[in-house]
């Protein structure tokens, strides 16, 4: 029994330190999303944070296509982030599954 329990507790540090370095891996992490056959591109980092925006400017002549193509590329940027996000965190956990809607990291 206390081998089981000191096994389990290896096996919570050894899963809490994956976790810490998948983290830290997510942080340093950059996507970019693009729209437009490339005529927007907004770059990201792991933190969602907006890193640079590209904006075609012949696009400036129609502002509301503008507005949508940065809207598409930035959606774009955040699907990339959260599928490698959701591929390491997958990784650190040793294929364990999270619960749905639960996002990481905290």
């Amino acid at each position: 029994m206390r081998g089981d329990i000191a096994q389990l507790m290896q096996q919570a540090q050894k899963m809490q330190e994956n976790m810490q370095r998948a983290q830290d891996e997510i942080a340093a992490l950059e996507a970019t999303g693009n729209a437009g056959g490339g005529m927007v591109s907004v770059t990201l980092g792991g933190r969602m944070d907006c890193r640079k925006v590209r904006i075609d400017p012949s696009l400036f002549s129609d502002p509301e296509m503008a507005e949508d193509l940065v809207a598409a590329a930035f959606n774009d940027a955040v699907n990339r982030i959260n599928a490698e996000s959701q591929a390491k965190m997958s990784a650190a956990t040793a294929g364990m599954p999270i619960p749905p809607g639960m996002k990481l990291p905290f």
